[in-house]
């Protein structure tokens, strides 16, 4: 058996919603998180960690073109734009999959997506427009 200590790198992932794998993706980052806090009785020790909600969130970086595509998808399924859309039809797929080793696949779902904001513009001397979209999510699956 050889060993392979390649990590992943971008060139890896491959992310596609809607229908639509997403060739100009340019970032992709997403986390949940846990309401927790200590409970505190007599003294000045902590007596036990409380849980509340839980919270999944992210974000979305892409050229203005890829923007497009999905901007025409949530249209073609009869909604303004990418953030009129339910999360109900948006799930996100991230599969990381190293170019040499087939065998070595990992999918992380990001399931109910929806975008909470879509904000536009430019600069002078950029070289191309990078778009960025905020978003939460009801549920992690990895796969």
């Amino acid at each position: 058996m050889s060993f392979n200590s390649r990590e992943f790198e971008f060139a890896d992932i491959k992310v596609s919603m809607l229908g639509v794998t997403l060739e100009g993706l340019r970032g992709l980052t997403y986390k949940k998180s846990w309401e927790k806090e200590v409970v505190y009785g007599a003294g000045n020790e902590g007596r036990a960690v409380q849980r509340g909600n839980k919270k999944y969130e992210g974000s979305l970086s892409l050229l203005k073109s890829d923007m497009d595509v999905l901007d025409q998808a949530a249209r073609d399924a009869g909604y303004d734009g990418i953030v009129d859309v339910p999360g109900k039809l948006i799930d996100i797929t991230c599969v990381y999959q190293k170019e040499e080793d087939k065998a070595g696949l990992s999918s992380v779902g990001l399931i109910n997506v929806e975008f909470t904001e879509f904000e536009d513009g430019m600069k002078q001397g950029d070289k191309f427009k990078e778009v960025t979209l905020p978003f939460i999510f009801l549920r992690l699956k990895q796969q």
